[in-house]
């Protein structure tokens, strides 16, 4: 049944595509969804993640639904299959999501991030502490393969050595995602690099090789830009500085055994465990390390959950502590430091925190699926087709096409299947390499993704970093500088060439 109805999707798409009329109407949710997205971030700015930007998001895919079923007479069934795929994709996501946020909290209340922030905020240099963010995260992330993994652990120890440091959070951010998107572009290990190689028909190290042309000046730029920053950014006196470790000397036991954890964490991503057992280990011995370590923190937040239950604590400490350990993983705690700044730093938003990202995530995947299901998708992409007449041409529609459907399916995988579906026929018709569709692919759809408030990527970054999308954004130089440079290297046309020339061979240089 599913693949009559995948059949009939391809039918409609191939038939439509090239109608005017059905552009436009396919442009209709598109367009009602950008104004609507936009009213959220003025009424509700932050807290539109709380429930307004999902209500966008279902009305959008309310209104694709109801224009293609009575203008165009599309099944319900195709929509229903198309969300249920979608979800479904990301159903691994969203659980290592919910880990993600037992990790904020378990590795928050065992003094894991505070000794992490102590030992960053008097070792690292503020002048170079940007350099050096984006740094590490790029090494972390090639290693991992995983720039939500990086983001997840690194990158939160970082944030919070930024704030002690002085630095805004925006810059701090786009350092750590700037940073972490690079290994997830390269590395051998990440899902994306992999399934971009696959999809364009690639094998995996030759795409790899190909993506350091554009690769390596993008990050190489990226540094410098952070270097400067950090040297023309006033930061924190020494005497603030000293007063966030000192508070949080005070407040935790700050100690290199805290450190345990992380470093079993990084010999389990190192042997290649699945990022699952891993999170969930990781999580499970912070949560046995925070007993250790920090016993008087989990008892003050397992007494708080007893005292607001009614029930009494004299007599039953094991419980306690075992309703602090509890509590730490899904629920939104914090330490009183009486440092309010220090105060969010220690605080962690644990699995609940994360419920909204996933609501989100889940409405924006079902906007994805209904505007695939019924062809709307594949006719906006049609738009871009007429540029591919000329090499720069070709380069620079494959690439803004995935920062767009990035924005459109608000998932990167979707992205990248999607682009290079659409373009791969055009590539080996006038004679080009896969090589170059998939780094075109990889320079756009994966490394644009956490830019859009919206998607999958941009939410979740947002909600672990604790810090919105639109203060990151100008920030994250490497994101916004790969696209582009796939663009200027294809007006170059270095490195590119024609498997096959033919009769428009110097046309399409041209």
């Amino acid at each position: 049944m599913c693949n009559i109805y995948a059949d009939m999707i391809n039918f409609v798409a191939v038939m439509k595509q090239t109608d005017k009329k059905y552009i436009l109407i396919s442009l209709v949710p598109v367009i009602v969804l950008v104004v609507l997205l936009s009213f959220d971030i003025q009424l509700f700015g932050s807290n539109a993640i709380l429930g307004a930007s999902q209500v966008s998001l279902l009305f959008a895919a309310g209104l694709c639904i109801g224009l293609a079923m009575l203008l165009f007479k599309t099944p319900w069934q195709i929509f229903e299959d198309a969300i249920i795929k979608n979800i479904s994709n990301v159903s691994t996501a969203l659980i290592i999501l919910l880990l993600i946020g037992g990790i904020s909290g378990t590795w928050t209340m065992s003094g894991t991030i505070p000794t992490l922030i102590c030992y960053g905020a008097k070792l690292i240099n503020p002048k170079i502490f940007l350099f050096t963010a984006c740094a590490i995260c790029a090494i972390c992330s090639v290693m991992t393969g995983s720039s939500w993994t990086t983001i997840a652990t690194l990158g939160v120890a970082l944030i919070g050595i930024g704030k002690a440091m002085g630095f805004s959070e925006g810059i701090v951010a786009g350092a750590i995602i700037s940073g972490a998107y690079f290994g997830d572009k390269i590395s051998p290990l990440s899902d994306t690099t992999v399934m971009a190689s696959s999809v364009s028909g690639t094998p995996l190290f030759t795409h790899i090789r190909y993506m350091m042309y554009t690769t390596v000046p993008s990050i190489t730029i990226t540094l410098i830009l952070f270097l400067i920053l950090g040297f023309t950014n006033s930061t924190s006196e020494v005497s603030q500085m000293s007063l966030y470790t000192d508070t949080l000397e005070s407040s935790f036991n700050i100690s290199a055994w805290t450190l345990v954890v992380p470093l079993i964490t990084a010999v389990l991503i190192a042997r290649k465990v699945p990022a699952l057992i891993v999170l969930g280990i990781s999580t499970f011995l912070a949560a046995v390390s925070s007993v250790i370590l920090q016993p008087e923190i989990m008892a003050g937040i397992g007494t708080e959950t007893f005292n607001s239950m009614g029930l009494a604590t004299e007599g039953n400490r094991a419980g306690v502590l075992f309703a602090g350990v509890v509590r730490s993983i899904y629920d939104m705690v914090t330490i009183d430091t009486g440092v309010p700044e220090v105060n969010e730093l220690v605080s962690s938003r644990g699995m609940l925190g994360m419920l909204n990202t996933v609501f989100l995530i889940i409405c924006a995947m079902c906007f994805g699926g209904c505007m695939k299901a019924c062809g709307m998708l594949r006719s906006i992409s049609s738009l871009f087709i007429p540029l591919t007449k000329t090499r720069a041409g070709l380069v620079t529609s494959t690439v803004l096409s995935g920062v767009v459907f990035n924005g459109l399916v608000c998932d990167q995988y979707l992205s990248i299947i999607l682009n290079c579906d659409m373009y791969r026929e055009i590539y080996e018709k006038n004679g080009y390499e896969s090589r170059l569709l998939g780094r075109c692919t990889e320079d756009s759809a994966t490394v644009t993704s956490p830019l859009f408030p919206w998607s999958s990527c941009g939410m979740t970054q947002s909600t672990v970093l604790s810090v919105s999308t639109l203060a990151y954004l100008p920030y994250c130089f490497f994101n916004i500088l790969s696209p582009l440079m796939s663009i200027l290297i294809g007006i170059i046309g270095y490195k590119i060439y024609r498997t096959k020339p033919d009769s428009t061979s110097e046309q399409m240089n041209n």
